[in-house]
């Protein structure tokens, strides 16, 4: 019998040693080094553990020959999911999807799941099949598409799907999967990387599409070695805050299209409800004129937002005043405080300036620098903003307005939800024509000081 070979793996990062230390050199965490069994010397196809069936052998292909027509995508019932994927599930693609526990990973999959029109295997390393029943019933219980599987065997798992031939597999979660080719534990380094393997090989030779749930550390990064994140095709980041309704998904690789785009869901007790018009909200309703709000024509990816800005600018009470901005870059608030008073005259150097994006979102289109301004001075003015102004453009160090790209496309997203004005640099070469709304076009900081004071 061959030797079992061992190594020591950094269960942090992924980085291997020969021997035991106490600190990874890589990333620098104490006792995170463990012990680790190599894959055993035998190791057979996904298809049939004990075939010794003679492997494919690829061919080179001159570029030429190589048919360029794409395949179909597969349409996943979710206009949010499948606009953050690109426009549908790419066949033969392996996708993973992180996020916080208890933020919805199970929930959104498994409302996929039930919503495909596709012969689906859903498989859970994590529930029961009852427990996924229940969870079932409040969703869409009348599907006859979907298959629920309880296994973490990675052999027993392939038999059952050669048996069921699926056209999409979810798996919740990569990490409580095990292989018998490796004998660490379920979640190890190794073991995440020999699951995944098998995983991307099925996907490969039968064009099945994969869908991979993932944990994440404490520091907000998917758990196993960073390779995991390399290896997929896709990987989804679904974000928001549990005191929260509202989720978001992100895309933080995509091979097969763009990672600017965004899917918002709210939660429900039915599910996760797809919010096709973001800006219900992002934008507070409220009957009374309060002073420090402002609301911004932004871009996320190739979609349009109207978020709304909240300013409160005080008296310092403490000697050094506060500077706090959440969803808003810092250093960015600090500049534009700056600007205010160097430019337009106005002592902020002695008040404290709270910054709010609402909805629990972080921005960082510059066109948002306009409603910052516009917010900050509205609250330390104390006087309110008509509800129906908006604003885009970016803000220079010397006071000037800059312009934003697709300023046309923030126009029309405004004018479609009923603002009257919207502020934007006079350096946009806009083409619009019988426009509804007011574009007010200003080139430095003073003219948006007249429209305010």
């Amino acid at each position: 019998m061959a030797k079992v070979k061992t190594t020591f793996f950094c269960q942090n990062c992924g980085s291997q040693y020969s021997k035991w230390q106490g600190q990874c050199t890589a990333c620098k965490e104490w006792n995170t080094i463990a012990e680790e069994v190599l894959q055993k010397p035998e190791k057979s196809d996904w298809k049939t553990p004990t075939s010794t069936n003679k492997k494919r052998v690829s061919k080179p292909l001159l570029i030429n020959e190589i048919d360029a027509s794409q395949e179909a995508r597969m349409q996943t019932g979710d206009a949010e999911f499948n606009r953050v994927l690109g426009g549908g599930i790419v066949p033969g693609s392996l996708t993973l999807l992180g996020g916080e526990p208890g933020i919805g990973k199970s929930t959104l999959l498994l409302q996929i799941a039930l919503k495909l029109p596709y012969k689906t295997l859903y498989i859970s390393g994590e529930e029961s099949q009852k427990q996924i029943k229940m969870r079932a019933e409040r969703i869409n219980p009348n599907s006859n598409n979907c298959y629920i599987l309880t296994e973490t065997k990675t052999q027993n798992i392939f038999k059952q799907i050669e048996e069921l031939e699926p056209d999409i597999v979810v798996v919740d979660s990569i990490q409580t999967l095990h292989s018998d080719y490796i004998e660490s534990s379920s979640g190890s380094i190794s073991q995440i990387k020999e699951c995944t393997t098998e995983l991307i090989k099925f996907a490969k030779e039968t064009a099945t599409p994969v869908v991979l749930i993932g944990h994440i550390t404490k520091d907000g990064n998917i758990a196993g070695p960073k390779i995991l994140e390399h290896m997929v095709d896709t990987v989804l980041q679904f974000e928001g805050d549990r005191n929260h309704v509202f989720r978001i998904l992100r895309a933080n690789k995509n091979r097969f299209g763009s990672t600017n785009e965004l899917g918002i869901y709210e939660m429900q007790g039915s599910g996760l409800r797809e919010v096709s018009n973001p800006s219900e909200i992002l934008i507070s309703k409220k009957d009374e004129d309060l002073s420090g709000n402002a609301i911004s024509a932004t871009l996320e990816g190739m979609r349009p937002l109207m978020i709304e800005v909240q300013a409160l600018v005080s008296t310092a009470v403490y000697g050094t005043p506060q500077r706090s901005a959440t969803g808003f870059n810092a250093k960015r608030l600090n500049m534009l405080l700056a600007v205010l008073e160097k430019r337009a005259g106005f002592r902020l150097g002695a008040k404290d300036v709270f910054l709010n994006i609402t909805g629990g979102i972080t921005v960082d289109d510059p066109a948002i620098d306009l409603a910052v301004v516009a917010a900050i001075l509205s609250s330390n003015e104390d006087v309110s903003l008509p509800r129906d102004y908006c604003f885009a453009a970016e803000v220079g160090l010397s006071g000037e307005i800059r312009p934003v790209q697709r300023v046309e496309q923030r126009i029309l997203e405004a004018e479609k939800l009923g603002f009257s004005t919207i502020f934007v640099s006079k350096y946009n070469k806009i083409s619009l024509k019988n426009m509804t709304i007011k574009i007010q076009l200003i080139s430095k900081i003073e003219d948006l000081v007249g429209f305010i004071v």
